[in-house]
């Protein structure tokens, strides 16, 4: 069972770890996360977690109220909108199950706030492992929105 705890300083090493993972790279190779300011900092409109088995770091998530994120990443959006960010940080957890799992957790916290309508991904338009990734778990009412970089 997949358990989400609140990802923190402590964590640094493991997330830029995993960044430099060729998997994690090809489904976004030019993001730069600035893990050691962003992990010191608690936003009320951004949630940073890491997804563990059995207290073993698999992936992280981020969620988002696009509306109310800083730099206007995701442009003029709805106050009644989450955006999420996932993904499996060892390719030997790929391919289980697990990111399945985790996008279940964090669909479930979106939609704890009765107010969310809908929830967004930005997969890039070739990372085809990301879209079919979505297009299985589509129940979840999921929109895309690709990025086209």
């Amino acid at each position: 069972m997949i358990n989400l705890r609140s990802a923190t300083s402590a964590d640094l090493d493991l997330l830029r770890h995993w960044d430099e993972q060729p998997h994690v790279i090809s489904s976004d190779p030019n993001d730069d996360w600035a893990w050691e300011v962003e992990l010191e900092r608690a936003p009320d409109w951004r949630e940073q977690l890491i997804a563990e088995i059995d207290g073993r770091p698999i992936g992280f998530i981020q969620i988002i109220d696009p509306a109310r994120e800083e730099t206007n990443y995701w442009g003029d959006m709805a106050a009644d909108l989450r955006a999420i960010d996932i993904w499996i940080g060892e390719e030997t957890d790929l391919g289980k199950g697990y990111g399945t799992q985790m996008m279940q957790l964090a669909i479930v916290r979106c939609f704890a706030d009765p107010a969310v309508k809908a929830v967004l991904v930005d997969p890039l338009a070739n990372n085809t492992r990301a879209h079919h990734f979505y297009e299985r778990t589509s129940w979840l009412s999921i929109y895309r929105v690709p990025k086209v970089r």
